[in-house]
């Protein structure tokens, strides 16, 4: 996911988005711990892609769009 796709998406979109990440890194959390994950890098990876949402979302904020 970059930046430029997610700067394309409304303000509610975003926070959506943001919800859906958080939620899947506690499923990648939970899923760890149970069973263990192939790739432990996954986690990283959804991380990155919360931060460049919050990120855009900051961005919105400042500029004042709703």
């Amino acid at each position: 996911m970059k930046a430029s796709e997610l700067r394309s998406l409304s303000l509610a979109d975003l926070l959506k988005k943001e919800e859906e990440l958080r939620r899947q890194i506690l499923r990648l959390r939970i899923k760890k711990k149970v069973e263990g994950l192939k790739d432990i890098n996954e986690i990283r990876k959804v991380r990155k892609d919360l931060a460049r949402v919050l990120t855009v979302i900051r961005e919105k904020q400042l500029r004042g769009e709703t």
